[in-house]
């Protein structure tokens, strides 16, 4: 992870959140309360959020303590870390640390889960179906759970899709305007749909394949027509559930843009202590 982009993120989460001041806070305490602040899972997952931790300690100025490494699965009641220092700020951070570690911690929890299911048949990756502004922290969760990095951005490789298809007019003209514009090294991957269109795209000589809203015995019989160079890629459709009639289709990877856009956040909570009385 990016650490100069994560203080820069976090400054500005902080920002948004406190405004000018935090009217609460330094309204209800004097400034001089020092105490503890403390991350307690409140149900079972992956935990995922130490550099958040970390690091918005070192904005608020405050000690933290890490007590359960990035990517443990933890239980209802473990501590995972605390800020100890000014009640005053600790509070003032309180909630954007919780918001983003809550939300890492059940991206991270959900990729665990699909990978466990894939148990090494397939690949489990995301997608760019990210909450904006958020993607380098929700693609380090998917990492944190198991599950590899897609596309970050559109730079990082060619994809076309049916849109982009349908604006050349044909996957073969498609394929070589892009291969006119792209690096030697940026692979050239094509969304399809049928046979001939698999066809087509072998013909091209691309780099991976994406055979979108398949059924496993069309992607089996549609795999016997790509060489094994291709990378085979699935994607549309695909859940938890019916993941592993998916991992044994003959497919190399399986992108779900469901561990980002449909992740719940795990429960996590701050209690405090300290100051002239324990503050809830």
């Amino acid at each position: 992870m990016n650490k100069w982009q994560l203080r820069q993120q976090l400054e500005a989460f902080l920002i948004e959140d406190i405004g000018q001041w935090d009217i609460t806070s330094e309204g209800c305490l004097t400034g001089q309360e020092r105490g503890t602040g403390r991350f307690l899972a409140k149900e079972d997952g992956v935990f995922c959020g130490v550099d958040i931790i970390r690091e918005m300690a070192h904005l608020l100025q405050v000690d933290v303590t890490i007590y359960v490494e990035e990517g443990t699965v933890v239980t209802r009641g473990t501590l995972l870390a605390e800020w100890s220092g000014s009640l005053q700020d600790i509070l003032s951070g309180e909630r954007v640390a919780l918001n983003l570690v809550q939300r890492l911690s059940g991206i991270a929890t959900k990729t665990r889960q699909a990978v466990e299911v894939a148990a090494g048949r397939i690949r489990i990756t995301d997608t760019r179906k990210t909450t904006p502004g958020l993607r380098m922290l929700e693609k380090h969760a998917v990492r944190v759970g198991g599950g590899y990095s897609h596309r970050g951005r559109l730079d990082d490789a060619v994809m076309i899709k049916d849109n982009h298809i349908t604006v050349a007019g044909s996957i073969t003209e498609a394929v070589a305007r892009a291969k006119r514009v792209a690096g030697h090294t940026t692979p050239i991957e094509v969304e399809v749909e049928t046979e001939a269109e698999v066809l087509e795209a072998v013909a091209a000589k691309v780099d991976i394949i994406m055979l979108d809203n398949r059924t496993p015995a069309e992607i089996k019989q549609l795999r016997q027509l790509i060489p094994p160079h291709i990378t085979v890629e699935l994607s549309g459709g695909i859940t938890i559930d019916t993941l592993s009639d998916f991992a044994d289709s003959g497919a190399d990877v399986i992108s779900l843009g469901a561990l980002t856009h449909s992740a719940t956040a795990l429960d996590i909570s701050m209690k405090i202590e300290g100051g002239k009385k324990d503050v809830i």
